[in-house]
Order: structure tokens, then sequence, then C-alpha cells
């Protein structure tokens, strides 16, 4: 499978995400969110605090694992990862509003088709009682735009 386009990359990524304006390669992607790389909103992305370098926090939705690709050089693979499965953290409802998108994505990739509706039922409540009604509406419908087909 082929690495994700930039148009492909821009609808796979959260709004936070360095991917948003930079192709594969010119950041680094992390195992997944933490507090040393928060969110820029002068740059628009999140950035590593130790080495200023853009970094996606969530490999799952850029197709590459885990690397250092622009602060060390590290090669990007030749083909896309399979999407990973998310694990219990990505499942976890986030405090931080910019990776709102990001956990109802997880949300949407662990259910069974089946439980779909219910699961997206769920977690538009629970999100609904930590963040405002807009932001969970706009972020449900970037997800449901990209995730379901």
């Amino acid at each position: 499978m082929a690495l994700p386009t930039q148009d492909e990359l821009r609808d796979a990524t959260c709004v936070a995400c360095p991917g948003q304006s930079l192709p594969l390669g010119a950041f680094d992607v992390a195992e997944r969110p933490g507090p040393g790389i928060p969110y820029s909103p002068v740059l628009g992305h999140r950035v590593d605090a130790a080495t200023g370098t853009p970094t996606c926090v969530h490999p799952y939705r850029v197709a590459v694992p885990p690397g250092a690709y622009r602060s060390a050089g590290v090669a990007l693979p030749r083909h896309a990862a399979p999407p990973a499965a998310p694990t219990g953290p990505d499942l976890e409802l986030p405090d931080d509003p910019t990776l709102l998108e990001a956990w109802l994505v997880a949300v949407v990739r662990a259910a069974p088709a089946a439980a779909l509706g219910p699961a997206l039922r769920r977690a538009e409540a629970t999100a609904r009682t930590r963040f405002p009604d807009g932001d969970v509406v706009t972020a449900l419908r970037r997800v449901l735009a990209t995730e379901i087909s």
C-alpha cells in the first residue's frame, strides 16, 4: 500500500497535526500524545518541546510507525503501515480539545461494524460532558466524513 498523498494525509489527520500542512518526512511521529508535545497555536500544530520539531502524535492516522523522520533523518518506510488498532490510552476521553477528533477516530476504528451506531452515540454523549457542543459536532463531522466509507 502506498504512503498517503498530501491530500490523503490532510484528510486523515487531526487539525492539530503537522500533516495538515507538511508532507510525510517533514515532521516526526510520536507513539502518542503527551505533555512534551504541546500544540503551538502560533505554528498551528504540535511541536516536540525539546527539539522544536513538528510532531504527529497519532501514528495510526498517518500510516507510518513512530520515528524521528525530520529531527534525525530517519527514512520513511517504502509502504504505508496497515492501520493499527487503537489501544487503551487512545480510547480514553482526552482533556485537551485538540485531541477530541483523534479520540473519536479511535472509537470508530475500535467498534465492530454492527456496534458502530451505539458506539458513536455513547462517544458523542461522553464528549459533551467535557467539551462544548460545537466542538463535539465539528469533530464528529470531520471524523464521519473521513472514517465512514
